[in-house]
C-alpha cells in the first residue's frame, strides 16, 4: 500500500518509521521542514518537500497514491480530506476537531474510498475501549472516560509541559463538548465539571474538553444515561487555565497564549498517558461497572526516545490503518472509531504498544 504521511513533527516521524519497518507500507512524507525530512531520508524514508498549506501542490503531491495519514494541525484536515477525495485515495487523521470530524463524514457520503478520523488516543483509543465495554450490558447507565498525557515529573504552577501540539490543546479547552446528560445529547462548557480522583496512588483532577469523545455521543445515544469525556491534569492546573483563558481573556487571542506557552514551558519526551475508562449499567438483572485502567510510559531505551503520547498516538493510526488494510473494517465511506473491536486492536502489532502497558489494577 502507498501511503502519503502528510506531517513530519515528533507524532508524524514515529507514524513514519512505523509503517515504513513494517514492511507492507510504501511511505512518502510530504512536509515543508526540509530538517524535519532529511532525518527521515537518513533512515531511508522517501520523502517531498511540499508547503502543506498550499492545496494545489499538496494535491499534486497525492496523485498515484493509495491512502492519505495525515498528521498535520487540526485546522488543515478538512482540506486535507477534500483532496484525499479528489485524488482517489482512502484518508485517516488524528483530529480532535468536531467541525472538522462533522466535515470529513459529510464528505465520505457515497464516497469509494474510506474516511477515518480521529485515529489518535483521544478521540481514538479511548472512543474503541468505551464501545467495547459498553456491549457487555443489558442497558447502560453510565459511561465516563478520562485520558491524560501527561509530564512525569512537574514543576511548573501550571503541573505541565508541553507534550503534543499546543495549537490541538488550546482547541480543545476552548470549544464546547459534546456529552449525553440524562439521555440528552447536551453540549458541555470546556474546563467545567471538574472532579477529583485517585489512581494508582497519585492525585488527579478532570474536566470537560472538547473532541475527546469522537462520535461516541452519536453512537449511543438513546441508549446510555450519561456519557462525557474528560481530560486528566494534576490538581490545580484547570484553575490557572481558567484565568488566562477567562480572566485575561486570553481565549479571545489564542495566538498569543499558544506564543507564551511556546516560549516558556518546556517540552518533555518524559510523559505518562493515562487511560480510564468506566461503564456501569444492568446485566442479568444487577447494576455493575466494569473498568479499564492502563498507564503508558516513555520508552527512553535505544536510539530513537519515544514520548507516550508519541507512542499512543502513532499506534492508534498505524493501527486503524492496518486494519483496514487486513481488511477489517469497512472499505468505504466514513469509518468511526467504535466500529474497531477491541480484541483486534490489542492483538495488531501496532495496536499492542496499549496491551503492553501496565494495567492499573487498584482504582479509589
Amino acid at each position: 500500500m502507498k501511503v502519503a504521511l502528510l506531517g513530519a513533527g515528533h507524532i508524524g516521524q514515529t507514524i513514519a518509521r512505523l509503517l515504513h519497518g513494517s514492511g507492507d507500507y510504501r511511505v512518502t512524507v510530504i512536509d515543508k521542514s526540509a530538517a524535519a525530512l532529511a532525518r527521515l531520508q537518513a533512515e531511508g524514508i522517501a520523502t517531498l518537500a511540499v508547503d502543506t498549506a498550499d492545496a494545489c501542490a499538496l494535491a499534486a503531491a497525492l496523485k498515484g497514491q493509495d491512502t492519505v495519514v495525515n498528521a498535520l494541525p487540526y485546522h488543515l484536515a478538512i482540506t486535507a480530506a477534500h483532496l484525499a477525495l479528489e485524488a482517489g485515495c482512502h484518508y485517516f487523521d488524528l483530529t480532535e476537531d468536531v467541525a472538522a470530524t462533522k466535515e470529513i463524514k459529510r464528505i465520505a457520503e457515497g464516497a469509494r474510498t474510506a474516511f477515518m478520523p480521529q485515529c489518535g488516543l483521544a478521540p481514538g483509543f479511548i472512543g474503541i475501549v468505551a464501545h467495547h465495554l459498553a456491549q457487555g450490558f443489558d442497558s447502560l447507565q453510565d459511561v465516563k472516560m478520562r485520558v491524560g498525557a501527561l509530564p512525569a515529573f512537574p514543576t511548573n504552577a501550571l503541573k505541565y509541559n508541553l507534550t503534543w501540539s499546543v495549537d490541538g490543546l488550546i482547541n480543545e479547552y476552548c470549544h464546547p463538548c459534546e456529552s449525553i446528560h440524562d439521555g440528552a445529547l447536551i453540549a458541555a462548557l470546556p474546563l467545567e465539571g471538574l472532579e477529583h480522583f485517585s489512581l494508582d496512588g497519585t492525585e488527579y483532577e478532570a474536566f470537560n474538553t472538547s473532541g475527546g469523545l469522537g462520535t461516541l455521543c452519536e453512537t449511543l445515544q438513546g441508549r446510555v444515561r450519561n456519557l462525557d469525556y474528560k481530560t486528566v491534569r494534576y490538581p490545580g492546573h484547570r484553575d490557572l487555565m481558567m484565568m488566562l483563558l477567562d480572566d485575561l481573556q486570553l481565549k479571545n487571542d489564542q495566538e498569543t497564549l499558544k506564543n507564551i506557552m511556546r516560549k516558556s514551558m518546556p517540552a518533555t519526551m518524559q510523559d505518562v498517558v493515562l487511560v480510564f475508562v468506566t461503564v456501569s449499567g444492568m446485566r442479568a438483572g444487577s447494576l455493575v461497572q466494569e473498568v479499564f485502567a492502563r498507564k503508558i510510559f516513555a520508552e527512553r531505551e535505544g536510539p530513537a526516545p519515544l514520548s507516550a503520547i508519541q507512542i499512543t498516538t502513532a499506534a492508534g493510526i498505524c493501527a486503524a490503518v492496518d486494519l483496514f488494510r487486513e481488511g477489517k473494517l469497512p472499505s468505504s465511506g466514513f469509518i468511526r472509531q467504535e466500529q474497531v473491536k477491541l480484541p483486534e486492536f490489542l492483538a495488531n502489532r501496532f495496536g499492542k504498544a496499549y496491551q503492553q502497558s501496565r494495567q492499573v489494577e487498584s482504582i479509589g
